[in-house]
């Protein structure tokens, strides 16, 4: 990745509070340095919001969206998120599915488990949950869907049992944080991959987080609902 630390500094300003991931960081700035603007190619326009579209030549061939060969004994349709290798599949038929890159969580908050999409949303709020506010208490209460919000243009809410588990599936204000461990636990992806992935993922899709060392499990063992909450 080209974007040094110095670089990304240059453009963060504003986010004086060391606690914030840079997706966090960027709710208090729309500043980037020269380095870091070199990862977008303008703005485009999506249900009436703008957001930066990424420069793909900026990125690695590995961190691109692509139908691969996979095995998995996973449903056709369902969701598998390999943390390990930072990669999300979107499971098909023939021993195949859809790759996408994405940045997963730092050291701490990485998790493992069965969850579902049980709540979909196009330019969401971003509220800081509890948690977060007392890591970094002078964050925002909360910023509304547009151009510097840190989910991006789509968010896919993950559920256990009708429980929000407070991960979400959502896009990114930074294409150069794909590939890395960089959140508070979310999986977060280029805006115009999450774009395509919410049109995939109809509420109910199944998700499955494969196990990294370190991680925590989410009551791996105990069964999702197989109805959406009422």
């Amino acid at each position: 990745m080209s974007l040094s630390r110095r670089d990304f500094l240059a453009g963060m300003a504003a986010a004086g509070a060391a606690g914030l991931t840079a997706s966090e960081a960027h709710a208090y700035s729309t500043k980037f340095s020269k380095a870091a603007m070199t990862y977008f190619t303008g703005i485009a326009t999506d249900n009436g919001y703008q957001y930066r579209a990424t420069n793909f030549k900026k990125i690695k061939s590995q961190w691109r969206r692509q139908l691969v060969k996979y095995k998995s004994t996973e449903p056709i349709g369902s969701v598998v998120v390999d943390a390990q290798n930072h990669y999300l599949y979107v499971v098909f038929e023939n021993q195949t599915a859809l790759r996408y890159g994405v940045g997963v969580g730092r050291d701490g908050f990485r998790w493992y488990g069965r969850a579902r999409i049980d709540r979909k949303a196009l330019w969401p709020r971003w509220v800081p949950p509890p948690e977060m506010r007392a890591r970094t208490p002078n964050l925002p209460e909360y910023v509304d869907g547009g151009i510097d919000n840190p989910l991006g243009p789509r968010a896919l809410y993950l559920y256990r049992k009708g429980i929000d588990l407070g991960y979400r599936l959502h896009g990114t204000m930074e294409p150069w944080s794909i590939g890395n461990n960089v959140s508070s636990g979310c999986i977060r992806m280029f805006s115009e991959d999450v774009i395509d992935l919410y049109q995939r993922c109809p509420i109910g899709t199944r998700v499955l987080v494969l196990r990294t060392l370190g991680a925590p499990v989410i009551d791996e063992r105990a069964p999702i609902d197989t109805e959406p909450p009422a």
